[in-house]
C-alpha cells in the first residue's frame, strides 16, 4: 500500500508576481497539441507546457515532488492527461485552494493524492526546501517538524483508493 505520509520539494504554482495562479485549466496542465501522447509513461514531459513561466516544469521535478496550486485547479475538460502526467512524474501530492470538479475525481480515481488548503502559506512554503504531508491527518510540516499548514484531510475513501493505486485497483470488500 502506499504511504499517508509523502515528503518532497514544494512546488509553489505562482505568477511573476509571486501570486498564486488560479484557474489553471487542463489545457494550461497538458496542452492538447500532445492529446496523441498515449503512453501515460510519455505524458510527464508536457506537464505545464501551456503555462507560461513554467514550461520547464518537467525537466526541473523529481518524483515524491508536491505542487502547490490556486483556485480551481484543473478547471475545464476531462482531460485524463492533466492528471497522468503528474503520475509520470512521479508527483507525491497537489495541494490546492480548491480543485475542478471533474479533475479532482479523475486524479482520485487514478490515485493522485489532492488536499484542500483555502488558506495557502506562500511565503512560508517558498522558503523550504522540503515539505511532509499527511492525507489522513491534513497536516503540512517544516523539516523541523512544526506545522506550516493545516490542509482538509483526505476523505477516507479518497484515501483508500489512493492506497489502493487506483480506483481500478481497488479490492471489493
Amino acid at each position: 500500500m502506499k504511504p499517508t505520509v509523502i515528503r518532497g520539494r514544494p512546488w509553489v504554482i505562482t505568477d511573476g508576481e509571486g501570486r498564486l495562479i488560479d484557474d489553471i485549466d487542463t489545457d494550461q496542465i497538458y496542452h492538447n497539441a500532445y492529446l496523441a501522447v498515449t503512453d501515460p509513461a510519455e505524458m510527464g514531459r508536457y506537464a505545464f507546457s501551456n503555462l507560461e513561466g513554467w514550461t520547464d516544469f518537467p525537466r526541473r521535478a523529481r518524483p515524491g515532488d508536491i505542487l502547490f496550486v490556486g483556485e480551481n485547479f484543473g478547471a475545464g475538460s476531462s482531460r485524463q492527461h492533466a492528471v497522468d502526467c503528474f503520475l509520470a512524474l512521479g508527483i507525491g501530492a497537489i495541494v490546492g485552494r480548491s480543485f475542478g470538479a471533474i479533475y479532482k475525481r479523475n486524479a482520485i480515481n487514478s490515485g493522485l493524492p489532492l488536499l484542500e488548503l483555502p488558506e495557502m502559506p506562500v511565503g512560508a512554503l517558498r522558503e523550504l526546501e522540503e515539505v511532509t504531508v499527511d492525507l489522513e491527518t491534513g497536516e503540512i510540516r517544516a523539516p523541523d517538524g512544526r506545522v506550516i499548514a493545516r490542509a482538509r484531510p483526505m476523505p477516507r475513501v479518497a484515501l483508500e483508493i489512493y492506497r489502493a493505486g487506483g480506483l481500478l485497483k481497488l479490492t471489493p470488500r
